[in-house]
């Protein structure tokens, strides 16, 4: 990269930092997107139904396509929470730029794009794909299936946050839905009903004390209950007769639906207890009025560090300055989908840790940003360069 390539690719970073870009509400930073991909020269650029903008380089010959994916929506601004920069100004200081995306992941999405617009096209078979895809952050893995549908990559490189080091697998993530049925009564004489609240403490003492599985290299599979809520709510001088409870369970390689609700299902304490659980079901409209609709069940993943495309991608990243380890994921990303679902071999590789997501005044370290930019180009150029 020139100065003035790394000053443009910042630059860029800046600007969709800038753009407001919520779950749903991401058409502005997409036309943003679309535009840059032009500029820098993409063979073809299109936005998808449901808003996704994918953009593909050509190689001199035939050969693979290598998806490179990551998404321009980002959580919000917490309630009460007080920033000391403004989030949206994407403020430059001490070698940082701050700004909510600039972590997860707008500076991966500048990246991606400079990095495949400055591949030498002579010196690859195939070709390059970048997908900036859409909800990511409220149904992880779903806007990719549209396109990797369109695309047919042989392989994906996910540019969530790594900390510069190279990912071979995840953990998933499943919403589970609790409910207990009880039988109102009035509260001054509770002993004629049966506390729906009481029946859903049992539930929960219970599922908190489950073993849970662990995996070597994504670690433990985990149980974290999200909220809780009775029925009728507000209750005035009356038992709950209904309470529902939502656990976020987060995912390791080879659980199923039936397995995860089964260990809680066929529990020996919850038997004799009236309740139900359930995977939720998740239906989001994106801001082209497509809905993306889907089971909150993205499954973990794992590709072995032997497999040629991860040894490639080292390779790559290696020949490109870099010394990364190996790891896996320990949130859940769109490789719930491109390998958890879809089975096709899939990396992930960005700059920052998974730490620095979702925070308040979340930033980017403008020396990883350039390094994961050359990374990219580097794993480019190992897995589709020419023999």
């Amino acid at each position: 990269f020139t100065p003035m390539n790394q000053s443009a690719l910042i630059n860029f970073m800046q600007t969709l930092i800038r753009q407001q870009t919520f779950s749903g509400e991401e058409k502005p930073g997409m036309a943003l997107i679309a535009a840059e991909m032009q500029q820098l020269g993409f063979d073809r650029i299109w936005t998808d139904n449901n808003g996704s903008v994918v953009g593909v380089i050509e190689g001199a010959s035939p050969g693979k396509t290598l998806l490179f994916d990551s998404h321009c929506d980002t959580v919000g601004i917490a309630p009460g929470s007080v920033w000391t920069r403004d989030p949206f100004a994407a403020q430059i200081e001490n070698g940082y730029c701050y700004g909510r995306g600039s972590a997860d992941m707008k500076g991966v999405i500048a990246a991606m794009l400079h990095s495949a617009a400055s591949v030498e096209r002579a010196k690859i078979s195939g070709r390059i794909a970048v997908s900036v895809t859409v909800m990511e952050e409220v149904i992880e893995g779903i806007a990719l299936k549209q396109v990797m549908d369109d695309l047919r990559p042989d392989m994906v490189v996910v540019g969530e946050p790594t900390d510069l080091n190279l990912s071979h697998g995840g953990r998933g993530r499943a919403e589970i839905q609790l409910e207990t049925i009880g039988r109102p009564a009035h509260s001054s004489s509770p002993q004629f009903g049966l506390n729906a609240v009481h029946e859903m403490i049992r539930v929960i003492d219970a599922i908190e004390h489950l073993p849970v599985q662990s995996h070597p290299m994504i670690g433990d599979a985990i149980f974290a209950l999200c909220d809780i809520i009775s029925d009728p709510y507000p209750g005035y001088s009356v038992i709950p007769s209904r309470c529902r409870a939502t656990y976020d369970r987060r995912l390791l390689p080879g659980e199923t639906p039936e397995s995860v609700l089964g260990a809680i299902l066929d529990h020996p304490a919850l038997a004799g207890i009236d309740f139900k659980a359930v995977i939720s079901d998740g239906a989001h409209e994106t801001y082209t009025g497509s809905w993306l609709r889907s089971s909150k069940f993205f499954p973990a993943w794992s590709l072995d560090e032997a497999h040629p495309f991860v040894q490639s991608a080292l390779s790559g990243l290696r020949k490109s300055g870099l010394n990364p380890s190996m790891r896996a994921y320990r949130f859940c990303t769109n490789a719930a989908y491109s390998a958890g679902m879809a089975g096709v071999p899939t990396i992930g590789f960005g700059p920052a840790a998974e730490g620095d997501c979702h925070v308040v005044d979340e930033r980017l370290k403008l020396d990883d940003l350039m390094a994961a930019a050359h990374g990219y180009l580097g794993i480019m150029e190992a897995v589709l360069g020419k023999e």
